[in-house]
């Protein structure tokens, strides 16, 4: 990159009242025009699509949810639409979820970038959504339900929509909102008699929420159909300030569950308390050994195989907005984790959180009895360094330095007999971290096209908090990734009561347009 393209990227991260002066860029108008005029048949399109469940394993539903998407990019005059299958799933009759590929062709285009988004969500539990939501129902709402909002009916035809109006519903952000905002800008580029600068391709993966486990095969089986100079990644948040963010890494991520067991029936707390072990007594004792009071992990080597930031992302960690006390007040909790570091610093490092724990009953269902197992899953993320596959065995030779005798099965007779710490320690397939220098001047271009949609500087984060299996990108295709999210921050993503802001999707069209006609 030249100098004074350096600077010009150096001064719109330091100085917002520059990013006021900003050039029009008018592919972003024209864009925006477009939707303006068409945005009630681009929500009804994308209603349309969120009211299809789209859990992985659901076979049929995703399917269905794939046949609809093929026909939107078909609609829209993208080229050689079809399913990149992995084929049958081991052990099952089903097919693993297919991706969905197109592509269109730009004369004299210099290179191809690939736009990513994924159509499968969460596993959904109807009853923890809140009165009047239901996860395949897209709802309105004038605002937050954490902030008083209050259900609305659609909007008609002729009514103005809000753009501070919230969709309700699983998928809106996570990731289906990923997947409208790009095929809708595609659409109102053409439609404004625009053309991208690049080569487009278009791949919907089936399956990321459920780990990505057949990917690779795809990505290894299409290599050739699938070769690019750059793939955009359209999935997770803007920056909790709700500016635009360009992310150049994430985490990877894998989970593992942990039973113990104890005796072989449940017994009468009364009749058998202080004698017989209770399992969930000793979950929580070997939990707490895993982490200390201000959330160190305190397994061994843990952290050793951490690969140290550059400079230049030291840097521009350094100048992230520092929103810390707002989300800790909206969230109502008094003190973080962490010893004093900041959330972004923290997102640099692996991380053990315990998804959950499950040991006999609580609540209405209580009785008093000593439990037979006690079970926790944890989730281990991992950053740039890390190996999944290393990191649960330290996991486990930590359970085994507590004095566990670990196993992957069911225990015997014999073993119950044997050994007075019992565990069963399973684990999925899990994906490594991934993360792209800030510097290639792809990258930069990216980051320039993004800070033209918007009127404020925009966010640059090395590393994101969540987790994507984008090195296998880099595994199969060789090709650098590049992550750019579109929902508010607080979507409620992977929980109950999903949302997306309407401004947001507006907003992610308009940021995918800038991206198609980057120079």
């Amino acid at each position: 990159m030249k100098k004074h393209e350096l600077l010009f990227v150096f001064i719109l991260l330091i100085n917002p009242v520059f990013s006021q002066d900003l050039p029009k860029n008018e592919v972003v108008e024209k864009v925006r025009n477009y939707r303006k005029a068409n945005e009630h048949a681009l929500l009804k399109e994308y209603l349309a699509l969120l009211s299809m469940p789209n859990i992985a394993t659901d076979s049929l539903h995703i399917r269905k949810n794939a046949a609809f998407i093929m026909e939107m990019m078909k609609k829209r005059g993208i080229g050689k639409v079809q399913l990149l299958e992995a084929g049958v799933i081991a052990d099952s009759e089903f097919a693993a979820p297919p991706a969905i590929y197109g592509e269109v062709n730009v004369p004299n285009a210099q290179r191809t970038i690939i736009f990513y988004a994924h159509y499968d969500g969460q596993p959904v539990n109807p009853l923890q959504w809140a009165s009047g939501l239901e996860p395949f129902k897209p709802t309105f709402t004038d605002n937050s339900l954490d902030k008083g909002g209050k259900i609305i009916p659609q909007p008609k035809e002729n009514e103005v929509i809000n753009p501070e109006w919230r969709i309700y519903g699983r998928s809106t952000s996570d990731d289906k909102g990923g997947v409208f905002a790009i095929l809708s800008a595609y659409e109102a580029l053409v439609k404004s008699g625009l053309k991208p600068t690049a080569n487009l391709k278009f791949f919907f993966e089936g399956e990321e929420e459920a780990g990505s486990p057949h990917l690779g095969k795809i990505l290894d089986k299409h290599k050739n159909l699938l070769q690019s100079d750059l793939w955009i990644i359209l999935d997770g948040p803007v920056h909790q300030s709700g500016q635009k963010q360009v992310v150049f890494g994430v985490r990877g991520d894998v989970n593992m569950s942990i039973k113990i067991f104890a005796s072989k029936r449940p017994l009468h707390s009364g009749h058998y308390g202080n004698w017989a072990p209770n399992p969930a007594m000793q979950m929580a004792r070997l939990l707490t050994s895993m982490k200390d009071e201000n959330g160190k992990v305190l397994i061994d080597g843990f952290y050793d195989d951490v690969t140290p930031l550059t400079e230049s992302e030291k840097q521009a960690l350094a100048k992230i907005p520092f929103v810390d006390e707002e989300i800790r007040t909206d969230l109502g909790f008094a003190k973080p984790e962490g010893s004093g570091k900041s959330l972004v610093e923290l997102i640099n490092l692996p991380s053990l959180n315990i998804n959950g724990m499950q040991s006999a009953n609580v609540g209405a269902m209580a009785a008093n009895v000593i439990p037979t197992t006690a079970t926790a899953v944890l989730d281990l993320r991992l950053v740039k360094g890390n190996d999944y596959a290393r990191q649960v065995e330290k996991v486990v030779n930590h359970i085994r330095k507590q004095g566990y005798y670990v196993t992957e099965n069911e225990p015997t007779d014999e073993e119950r007999a044997k050994y007075p710490l019992l565990a069963r320690v399973t684990g999925k397939s899990g994906y490594n971290a991934q993360r792209t220098p800030m510097d290639l001047p792809i990258a930069q271009q990216v980051v320039r096209a993004v800070q033209s949609s918007s009127s404020e500087p925009i966010v640059l984060l090395p590393t994101s908090g969540g987790s994507l299996p984008l090195f296998l990108f880099e595994k199969y295709l060789n090709t650098p990734t590049i992550t750019v999210g579109i929902p508010n921050h607080d979507n409620n993503q992977h929980a109950e009561n999903e949302n997306i802001k309407i401004r947001n999707l507006w907003n992610g069209i308009e940021t995918v347009a800038a991206m198609m006609t980057m120079r």
